[in-house]
């Protein structure tokens, strides 16, 4: 069975990336907390995203090695947190809000409820 530090690591990631993301999503945009508060976000993300990649699929179809579906979501992650980064950065506003929404829905919201499903990780550990 894969490390169980970096599965903890992944989910302190990715419960601190749903809260984060939760606050930013909700107050005012552009103020200097929220670029501050922005860039930790995509960190978090990046972080968690990577840790995936290193977590062997336990549900549905294996391909390469030990990927699973769930993996093109950390894909998506990882193109999605640069992008909307040099989005900002180059004052595309609606590119970097449509950029940080799809990832916060995809990564966080899809990928969560997939967790909690049986035969996964989190669902044994919290229903079991």
């Amino acid at each position: 069975m894969e490390s169980l530090g970096l599965i903890y690591f992944h989910l302190v990631t990715a419960v601190l990336s749903f809260l984060l993301g939760t606050y930013l999503l909700a107050r005012r945009k552009g103020s200097p907390l929220h670029k501050r508060l922005g860039k930790i976000y995509m960190l978090l993300m990046v972080a968690t995203a990577i840790s995936t990649l290193f977590i062997p699929s336990q549900v549905g179809p294996q391909v390469f090695y030990h990927f699973g579906y769930i993996h093109i979501l950390s894909i998506v992650t990882l193109y999605t947190v640069p992008e909307s980064f040099i989005a900002i950065r180059k004052g595309n506003v609606k590119k970097h809000q449509q950029g940080m929404v799809i990832l916060y829905v995809l990564a966080l919201l899809v990928a969560g409820a997939f967790a909690f499903t049986p035969g996964r990780l989190l669902h044994t550990w919290l229903f079991a």
